[in-house]
C-alpha cells in the first residue's frame, strides 16, 4: 500500500513538474514585435501575427478544447490507473 501511494505521488509530482515547465516556457516565447501584432487575447503567447479570421479562432479553440480532454484524461488514468480488474490486459498476460 504504502509502495503504491510512493508511485502515485511520484507520478503526480513528476505530472507537475513537467507542466510548470511547460507554462514558464509559454511566458517567455513572444517578443516584443510579435507582441504588438497579436490581438489582445493572444497576446504574448507566441512569435507571428495571431489568429486572423473566424475560422483561425474556431481551429484554436478546438485544439485548446482536445488538449485539455488528453490532459485531464492522461492525468486521470495516471492517478488511478485501475489495473486491478481481471479483464484488464496486464493480468491477462500474467495469468496465462
Amino acid at each position: 500500500m504504502i509502495t503504491r501511494f510512493k508511485s502515485t505521488i511520484y507520478k503526480l509530482s513528476f505530472t507537475l513538474f513537467i507542466l510548470g515547465g511547460m507554462g514558464i516556457e509559454q511566458t517567455l516565447q513572444a517578443c516584443e514585435l510579435c507582441e504588438s501584432q497579436q490581438p489582445a487575447m493572444w497576446r504574448g503567447i507566441t512569435h507571428g501575427p495571431g489568429p486572423d479570421g473566424n475560422l483561425d479562432h474556431i481551429i484554436t479553440w478546438s485544439a485548446v478544447v482536445i488538449v485539455g480532454i488528453t490532459l485531464f484524461l492522461s492525468l486521470k488514468f495516471l492517478i488511478k490507473p485501475k489495473e486491478d480488474q481481471a479483464g484488464h490486459i496486464k493480468n491477462i498476460v500474467i495469468n496465462k
